[in-house]
C-alpha cells in the first residue's frame, strides 16, 4: 500500500467517525418523540401495547431517525463508508482487471438492493437514500463494465 492510499484510508476513516458521531447525536432526538418509536424503531421492536422508556431504545435507532428526518451527516456517513469500500477494493485489487470490475458490479448490486429497501419511505431522507443508492448502484455498474472493458495498455494505435 503506497503512503497516498494510507493517507486517503486514514482521512476518510476520520471523516466517518465525524460523520457517525454526528448522525448518532442528531439520531437522538428520537427519545424525545415518543411518537415516533413505533415507526423508526426497527432495532428496538416496539408494538403497541408494549410500554417503552426512552433508555430502552437502541442507539441503531438513533441512525434510522436520523437518515429519516436529518439526512446530512447519514449521506456523509453513507458517502464515507462507500469511498472507504470503493478505495479498500482498489487497493486488494488492482492488478486484476476481472477481480476489480466484478468487485465495482457487486458493489453497484448492493447499492441497488439497498434502494429496493429505502424506496418506499415518504421521509426526506429516504427519497435521498433512494437517490444515492440507485445512481451509486447504477454508476458503479457502468463502471465495473468500462474498468473491464478497456483497452489494456500498450495495444493503442495511431490513425
Amino acid at each position: 500500500m503506497t503512503f497516498n492510499n494510507l493517507l486517503q484510508m486514514i482521512i476518510a476513516a476520520l471523516f466517518f467517525m465525524v460523520f457517525t458521531f454526528c448522525t448518532w447525536y442528531e439520531g437522538s432526538e428520537i427519545l424525545d418523540r415518543p411518537l415516533e418509536w413505533k415507526y423508526s424503531t426497527h432495532f428496538t421492536k416496539v408494538d403497541d401495547d408494549q410500554a417503552l422508556d426512552a433508555n430502552d431504545i437502541s442507539n441503531f435507532d438513533h441512525f434510522v431517525y436520523a437518515a429519516k428526518f436529518k439526512p446530512l451527516f447519514p449521506f456523509f456517513m453513507v458517502l464515507a463508508a462507500s469511498y472507504l469500500i470503493i478505495l479498500t477494493g482498489y487497493i486488494l485489487f488492482k492488478r486484476s482487471i476481472k477481480k476489480m470490475a466484478l468487485f465495482l458490479l457487486g458493489l453497484g448490486v448492493l447499492f441497488l438492493l439497498s434502494t429496493g429497501f429505502v424506496s418506499n419511505s415518504t421521509t426526506v431522507g429516504g427519497n435521498i437514500f433512494t437517490a444515492f443508492f440507485l445512481i451509486g448502484g447504477m454508476i458503479a455498474i457502468i463502471g465495473a463494465a468500462l474498468y473491464y472493458f478497456r483497452m489494456p495498455t500498450g495495444l493503442h494505435t495511431e490513425v
